[in-house]
């Protein structure tokens, strides 16, 4: 590529020496084109984790402010529904509690496709919505926040050990729609990995067998994020300036009203059209964060 760039630069200077315009112009397009290509091949090496191929997996939990921030959760969900759709992702609905007016407290979603985790892994954290409320009679503003968190769909060739003395596995009766089976049979599975704290559910399938198979996947990916976390915060350490995915740090900002604005505050990427945004539209933002390192 740097060879490209050199020979696009010398037919530039011949062209702008002889006068060519013709010849200048299309050189300025070539240039263009080539700085395109050369952002894409940027991406490419971004990445290059060791999950970065992954599937992934997507938990979204509403913040403090009830409805409010319920509706915020669900209007994320969408948002990266969307996106996972343009993509032609394959995309699985693993757990969802529904708010007690509006909205989800929470959804687990699986998206499966090629560099999944790779796009989505500076998603993590905290989330904010700043609008005039739909649910306050007053049309105030409102701020709301939501939690993001992603993790790698952990595949064969990553071998996790899980000892059985270290899960609680219990049985519950599964809630929301899915027909009479559902909610006559403990078939929804939570499983306790009991050192380090973690918690994952399942209650989608009709199959106890096959919510816990799922739950069980889900672990290994959680405490496989886990190690990655670990090794992120040694790379922070060295390197703290760029950027912070740890869990709980605000990472965009959503504002309706009375401004339209999305903005990352890592990267500094920034646009006004926050429907677009809100419909899926969020590559500027995953590519921003990706070429910060």
């Amino acid at each position: 590529m740097e060879m490209e760039f050199n020979d696009l630069n010398e037919l530039l200077i011949i062209a702008q020496n002889e006068g060519d315009e013709t010849s200048y112009n299309q050189i300025i397009e070539d240039l263009k084109n080539f700085y395109i290509k050369l952002n894409k091949e940027k991406l490419n090496l971004m990445l290059n984790g060791e999950v970065d191929k992954n599937s992934a997996y997507l938990e979204i939990h509403s913040g403090a402010g009830g409805t409010e921030a319920c509706d915020w959760a669900q209007m994320l969900l969408r948002m990266y529904l969307r996106w996972a759709e343009k993509r032609n992702y394959k995309i699985s609905l693993i757990e969802e509690h529904d708010g007690d007016e509006a909205g989800i407290k929470s959804a687990v979603i699986k998206i499966e496709g090629n560099f999944v985790f790779g796009w989505l892994k500076g998603e993590s954290g905290i989330h904010r919505l700043v609008r005039i409320s739909p649910f306050d009679s007053g049309a105030r503003r409102h701020t709301s926040f939501a939690s993001v968190w992603v993790y790698p769909v952990i595949d064969d060739t990553i071998h996790i050990e899980i000892l059985d003395k270290d899960l609680r596995i219990d049985t519950y009766r599964a809630s929301g729609a899915g027909g009479q089976h559902v909610n006559k049979t403990d078939s929804a599975v939570r499983i306790t990995h009991i050192p380090t704290g973690v918690v994952v559910q399942c209650q989608n399938e009709r199959s106890q067998f096959k919510n816990k198979e799922i739950a069980m996947n889900m672990l290994k990916s959680r405490l496989y994020n886990l190690e990655l976390q670990k090794r992120q915060e040694q790379t922070d350490k060295i390197n703290a300036s760029k950027l912070d995915i740890s869990w709980g740090a605000q990472i965009r900002s959503y504002v309706m009203q009375p401004y339209q604005m999305v903005k990352d505050l890592r990267s500094g990427c920034e646009t006004s059209n926050v429907n677009a945004v809100l419909d899926g539209d969020i590559d500027d933002f995953l590519s921003a964060f990706l070429l910060l390192k």
